[in-house]
């Protein structure tokens, strides 16, 4: 059987948006591993998988991660990067962790490079908002136990003015919930949910390096979770995943003792 082919060659001139999945590089699609051995310039995240960079020996790499309380280069002088290099004729990959449109800023880059006249292509990446989980054998949904799950960012405080999210509205919506960048504000978000209705006792697993060689998962409850990363030392990147799924024990076919542990 014949499969049609996504990653046609690259075209001079053009930026294309990497999703390159949450880490492992066996996990970066094979669309985007071809985009990236025929780029010319690679612009790429710290959480995009680099081993990958190997493969586009003759390319440029320009690291532009965000580094929580360390190296940051601003998304806007990312994106005249972006659009300078297309310019100068050169094909251009924008390589991120996870999938781009995902708390990537993928869709601002698309607007500076569409503003400047610089034509996009998109190639969808493994979103580690549902890669994380399922490698820590988490489903976010599960039948007869949750119907939907609801991604959100906690890089912003509860209560902060430039918060957007209702956390109270959240601890109702009765879908499993998936917290990206939430480590540093982990204490404040579980006193709003458990203030919005979530019991105490709701179910909580961190996962950390998702897909990586050092994952690691960290499970919890609601209440005891704040201090149980305090403890283990917790430090991004990680995925929180509050409901009854965090719970599950896939291999035991039951419900995983709700004692806070760290495996």
């Amino acid at each position: 059987m014949t499969f049609p082919r996504y990653a046609p060659d690259l075209v001079p001139g053009t930026v294309t948006l990497v999703g390159g999945g949450p880490g492992d590089p066996g996990l970066l699609t094979l669309a985007g591993f071809e985009a990236v051995r025929q780029a010319d310039v690679i612009l790429y995240d710290r959480l995009a998988p680099t081993a990958v960079l190997d493969e586009a020996p003759e390319a440029e790499k320009i690291r532009v991660g965000k580094v929580p309380g360390g190296e940051y280069v601003p998304q806007e002088r990312i994106n005249e990067l972006l659009v300078a290099h297309a310019r100068a004729g050169e094909r251009v990959v924008r390589l991120k962790g996870g999938d781009s449109f995902v708390f990537g800023r993928g869709g601002e880059e698309w607007q500076a490079c569409a503003a400047a006249g610089v034509p996009v292509r998109i190639i969808p990446g493994v979103t580690s908002s549902v890669a994380g989980p399922e490698l820590a054998g988490i489903p976010l949904t599960h039948r007869h136990m949750v119907q939907g799950f609801t991604v959100v960012s906690g890089h912003v405080a509860p209560g902060d003015s430039r918060s957007e999210l209702d956390w109270g509205q959240l601890a109702r919506c009765g879908t499993t919930l998936v917290i990206l960048m939430g480590v540093a504000h982990i204490q404040q978000i579980s006193a709003d949910l458990m203030a919005g209705g979530l019991a105490a006792d709701t179910p909580v697993a961190v996962i950390r390096q998702a897909s990586l060689p050092d994952q690691s998962v960290l499970t919890s409850t609601l209440a005891e979770v704040a201090d149980a990363m305090a403890r283990s030392g917790v430090r991004p990147p990680a995925i929180t995943v509050v409901g009854d799924v965090a719970g599950l024990d896939l291999d035991h076919t039951e419900a995983a003792d709700r004692t806070p542990s760290d495996h």
